[in-house]
């Protein structure tokens, strides 16, 4: 039987790899990185680093061309593509197991963060596995999350005592505003800045990118219009000076803090 590792690798800075990913990374025969384009090239980068760091058997890396995916897509056709983008990926991981990976050995996909926290690659597995035609089994490694590298880098706390604290995305956020009932909200994935919409309600905002990596940003302070202008552009200049971004943030209704 074929063994796949899902391993969790951190926000970004390799000393926060646990040691569960560094014994699964000595285990691993073939390891399977996305390559996803030249703006991207630093993210495999980062993760050859950590290989020749910590995986000390003999190995092969297998790189395989990320499909691409439409982002600008309406609110109506977001999930549909996501779900185009999905059965296509799905199709890589499949092709790199069956031929890639021989019987009797261990391969890996390296995960940033955590491979439970908005990421597909789980999902991915488990749809190529039930197609059949690549038998193998896996095993998920956790790892620290942009989320928890957030609050550790602004010395805070996802939650307040006794209250609840609640993941969502900026497309979400930017639909249906924040959440009742939720003093501290996390958004991932906001391209939209939606932080934007919500100056004047009385919150607090911890701001990240590039967290746990040499070009870490932080910034943070109650939420008005100048901070927020302060953020669109240090995030404007980041995503122009490297191609991309990587960013997330945590909202707090200030008179709870």
């Amino acid at each position: 039987m074929k063994q796949i590792y899902v391993i969790g690798i951190g926000a970004g800075d390799p000393q926060q790899l646990t040691l569960q990913a560094v014994d699964a990374l000595g285990r691993t025969d073939v390891f399977f990185l996305l390559d996803k384009g030249e703006e991207k090239a630093d993210l495999v980068g980062l993760r050859e680093q950590l290989l020749q760091r910590h995986a000390t058997r003999p190995h092969r890396v297998v790189v395989a061309r990320d499909p691409e995916r439409d982002r600008g897509a309406s609110t109506a056709g977001y999930a549909p593509a996501v779900g185009d983008w999905r059965t296509r990926r799905a199709e890589v991981y499949q092709r790199l197991i069956a031929e890639e990976l021989p019987d009797g050995s261990c391969g890996a996909f390296l995960v940033w963060g955590d491979p439970a926290l908005y990421d597909s690659t789980l999902g991915i597995l488990e749809e190529v596995h039930a197609r059949g035609g690549a038998e193998f089994d896996w095993t998920v490694v956790p790892g620290i999350s942009s989320v928890s590298s957030l609050a550790a880098k602004h010395r805070t706390g996802l939650n307040q005592v006794g209250r609840p604290v609640q993941i969502t995305t900026g497309r979400r956020l930017s639909e249906e505003g924040l959440p009742g009932g939720v003093d501290d909200v996390v958004v991932m994935l906001d391209a939209r800045q939606a932080f934007g919409d919500l100056i004047g309600e009385g919150l607090h905002i911890y701001w990240g990118a590039y967290l746990g990596t040499p070009d870490e940003i932080l910034l943070s302070g109650p939420l008005d219009g100048e901070l927020a202008d302060r953020i669109r552009g240090v995030r404007a200049a980041a995503r122009a000076r490297k191609g991309w971004i990587m960013d997330t943030y945590l909202l707090r209704r200030a008179d709870e803090r």
